[in-house]
């Protein structure tokens, strides 16, 4: 049996700069950054006081007061950007007779923190009976894709990815995999987060993990550069609309891009650190290319997981260096999170949206704040502005805490 082909056919963005797919990616090849002085709770004490957070997003423009009233942040995201998604596909008009073959997959990694903190704090204030009988469901990470199913009717598969940073990029890829093994012939696929919180911030902090460039917070996050100190953590989530090529066509769709390859691996070396040479990012990023059935040559773009800490952007050079050998320095690679923050478990997702639209629009998002690359990080990241560039296949890689790596291959629309 020939492998069943799978495009994307739809895209929803809830982002620190865009609550919808066109202002996201305008501001985007705009340089506008959503990292400012944290607004959601007092972080004075805090050594770090900036993050990316999503403004002016009302969860009741998207969802039930009632039904809203008893999801966490990043279920009202979830659900928010799925539902651009299924509008973008223009799916809704066929979701009741295609139910069963219609599934969810969002990934989230820390989930519901801010609701876990909430609830806490009642707790300690007012006595056990005060936790509200929504905590648990209101808090456990599946349960955007939950309720992102139950709001659609959709009973085909249903699952969570939970690996850190990763999370998204291993939602998309199961989806995927669902696809082409005829298990569904659409997927909502993505991933969401809102841990814009005392206990997050305060966690990251501890670990040395987070810029402290408090005074300059739209300068703080610095991709490859020489004098980067560490990643910004922003909010939001991102849902596609993965669905069988023949599915869509017949009926009607105009897909953005084709999904080709997919793969992850495992760096099985340290709960935090990436294996120092890249060994697992290569591995994930080869797999991707051998399902795909590419040589690395045909790769024109990579959106790198690119976090600016010292170590992430080193490792992630040293990984394309060795899987893309000397194409690698003919490719271009930029990293969007300077404009987004770390959008943890969504991050995958907002990234692979990016890359998508480059495909369809020939132009790459540049990479925020690289005024002095590190040396080391020779390669050519798309600085300081966007560039227009001849574009047949694109990669997104992201690499998670406990060494997960995960790589997507999309390819131009023929």
């Amino acid at each position: 049996m020939s492998q069943r082909r799978v495009v994307i056919s739809g895209l929803g963005v809830i982002s620190p700069i865009g609550l919808e797919k066109k202002e996201f990616w305008d501001n985007l090849l705009q340089g506008k950054s959503g990292i400012g002085p944290i607004e959601r709770f007092d972080s004075s004490a805090l050594a770090t006081r900036i993050a990316a957070e999503v403004k002016d997003f009302q969860a009741q423009d998207y969802i039930a007061r009632k039904d809203a009233r008893r999801m966490d942040r990043f279920v009202q995201f979830a659900c928010a950007a799925a539902q651009m998604a299924v509008e973008d596909s223009n799916l809704k008009p066929v979701l009741n007779r295609i139910k069963d073959r219609t599934g969810v997959i969002i990934g989230s990694g820390v989930g519901g923190i801010g609701t876990f903190e909430e609830q806490h704090n009642r707790m300690l204030d007012r006595g056990v009976g005060a936790i509200s009988p929504f905590f648990i469901p209101m808090m456990i990470s599946n349960m955007a894709a939950g309720q992102v199913a139950i709001m659609l009717g959709a009973t085909g598969p249903n699952s969570c990815t939970v690996t850190a940073c990763a999370s998204a990029t291993h939602a998309i890829g199961d989806a995927f995999r669902a696809i082409q093994n005829n298990q569904a012939d659409v997927m909502l696929a993505g991933g969401s987060e809102a841990a814009i919180t005392p206990m997050a911030i305060g966690g990251f902090s501890a670990m040395k993990a987070l810029s402290n460039r408090n005074d300059e917070p739209q300068k703080a996050c610095r991709p490859f550069a020489l004098n980067r100190e560490g990643f910004v953590m922003g909010e939001g989530a991102g849902v596609l609309v993965l669905e069988e090529l023949e599915h869509a066509l017949n009926r009607g769709s105009t897909p953005y891009a084709e999904l080709i390859g997919y793969g992850c691996s495992s760096d099985a070396f340290h709960m935090v650190q990436p294996d120092s040479e890249g060994k697992g990012a290569a591995a994930a990023f080869c797999r991707a290319l051998d399902d795909a059935g590419i040589k690395p040559s045909a790769v024109d773009y990579i959106n790198a997981h690119g976090t600016g800490t010292t170590l992430n952007d080193l490792v992630e050079t040293r990984a394309i260096k060795e899987v893309f050998a000397g194409h690698s320095y003919d490719m271009t690679i930029s990293s969007t999170k300077a404009a987004t923050g770390h959008m943890l478990g969504a991050a995958g997702a907002i990234e692979l949206i990016a890359t998508v639209l480059s495909l369809v629009e020939q132009v790459i998002p540049p990479t925020l704040n690289l005024e002095e690359p590190d040396p080391l990080c020779d390669l050519d990241y798309v600085p300081l502005q966007a560039r227009n560039m001849n574009l047949q296949v694109a990669a997104s890689d992201s690499l998670g805490f406990g060494g997960h790596n995960a790589v997507l291959l999309v390819r131009k629309m023929r």
